[in-house]
């Protein structure tokens, strides 16, 4: 790898583009919203827009991440690379920092990101053989003051302390081919600006070095499972050799890659709908449920009701049946019967009643003849006045008499149905 150049480089992306584009995509609803809490995306658009004033070569970016279950999911990430010094030279490694689902509280997912002619130094202590970056800065995240700023100097700081990647060696077609390439990180005499030895200059055989007047590959995102036949992880495989082979063997790979996350995803979709059919059957039962418990406690109110009308007629058959066993042998002998004697009060309250009403309907009568006579000029008009004021005073003792002996009555009533209720329960 060689340091940057200090000429010819690409210049550092607008930055008003750059929030233009955060902006855009995190506002963004429906099936196309990016999966981050509403919450965060705010804090998330402040990481990214520092990250890239801080780190001009990390530009952010959508792309799809497959996770190792098969789920896809479309992800921020900030792709380019991250400098660093060793041994008093600065060069860059490629990175790709993925922002998961629940950023900002749980830290980031971060790959080295060798191009064809780099691998991943073996063993390392921060980066597995699949490029996963694993830093003290990563698994001590804390929510919210952790952030990419600070994440890209922990980078630098520990791939500067042992780089991660070196340059491949590629076998000289006029020399005999060495089985065993030397993969240790060491000076090798070369010239010029390539990756790993050239025939002059001096560059290092460590990892990547991207100079700025460099132009990093396009590689596809990490679409795809780990693949079983390779040491990498992601949608592709990195070459170790040119042989016509080994490219053959690694392109049937990829293939047969691309075949079976072709699959998965139209058996994911296919379940997803499924599973949404489910649930709308799922919100359909749970409202004829509530329905039907609606209607159960109607149903047993209605029931409460009748039962109590049900006591209340119990109660008035009781009455009645018991009168007519009394008053059974009575029918015979009504012919000789007085009509006063045909109802025969039960106690002195109903007789007090009834004579209280007798009294006020015989005044109400009295009244009445007056009135005609008067009209008819049989009686003076003096004579009549005295007659209504005596028959008036009396009528109002009759009634007064009649609603002390009715509410006299109620009372007992009530009474007697109280008991009658508590037999019936006992």
């Amino acid at each position: 790898m060689v340091p940057p150049a200090t000429h010819g480089g690409p210049s550092p992306p607008n930055p008003q583009l750059t929030q233009q584009f955060l902006s855009n995509v995190l506002s963004q609803r429906g099936p196309s919203a990016l999966p981050y809490s509403e919450d965060t995306k705010w804090l998330i658009r402040q990481h990214l827009v520092s990250l890239t004033s801080s780190y001009p070569s990390l530009e952010p970016k959508t792309a799809t991440f497959t996770h190792n279950d098969g789920r896809s999911v479309n992800l921020l990430q900030a792709d380019g690379t991250v400098p660093m010094s060793f041994q008093g030279v600065t060069y860059n490694i490629p990175v790709v920092i993925w922002l998961m689902e629940t950023y900002p509280r749980h830290p980031p997912c971060v790959y080295v990101n060798p191009t064809r002619d780099m691998i991943i130094k073996r063993p390392h202590p921060h980066v597995n053989p699949s490029g996963l970056v694993s830093i003290p800065y990563l698994q001590n995240w804390v929510y919210p003051s952790s952030n990419l700023v600070d994440l890209s100097r922990n980078l630098s700081l520990m791939f500067g302390r042992d780089p991660p990647l070196y340059s491949q060696r590629r076998p000289n077609p006029n020399s005999s081919p060495n089985p065993n390439p030397n993969p240790n990180p060491s000076p090798s005499p070369s010239h010029g600006s390539s990756f790993g030895p050239s025939s002059s200059g001096n560059s290092l055989n460590l990892g990547p070095a991207v100079s700025s007047g460099y132009t990093r590959p396009a590689i596809p995102p990490r679409a795809y499972p780990p693949s079983p036949y390779g040491s990498g992880s992601g949608s592709y495989s990195r070459p170790q050799s040119d042989d016509p082979t080994e490219v053959y063997k690694r392109n049937a790979i990829n293939k047969l890659v691309e075949m079976v996350h072709g699959d998965v995803t139209g058996m994911r979709k296919a379940r997803e709908a499924e599973m949404e059919g489910m649930f709308n059957a799922q919100g359909v039962l749970r409202q004829r449920e509530e329905q039907l418990n609606t209607g159960v406690k109607g149903m047993q109110s209605e029931m409460e009701g009748l039962e109590q009308q049900l006591q209340m007629v119990l109660m008035n058959a009781d009455i009645l049946e018991a009168w007519l066993r009394e008053n059974e042998g009575k029918t015979r002998s009504l012919e000789n019967v007085d009509v006063d004697d045909a109802f025969e009060c039960v106690d002195s309250l109903s007789k007090q009643m009834l004579d209280c009403t007798a009294g006020d309907l015989a005044v109400e009568d009295a009244i009445y003849a007056l009135d005609k006579a008067v009209q008819d000029g049989a009686i003076p008009f003096d004579q009549y006045l005295r007659s209504i004021r005596l028959l008036s005073r009396e009528q109002f003792f009759h009634r007064a008499m009649g609603a002390k002996v009715r509410a006299t009555q109620m009372q007992a009533q009530v009474a007697n149905m109280a008991s009658r209720i508590s037999q019936y329960v006992s």
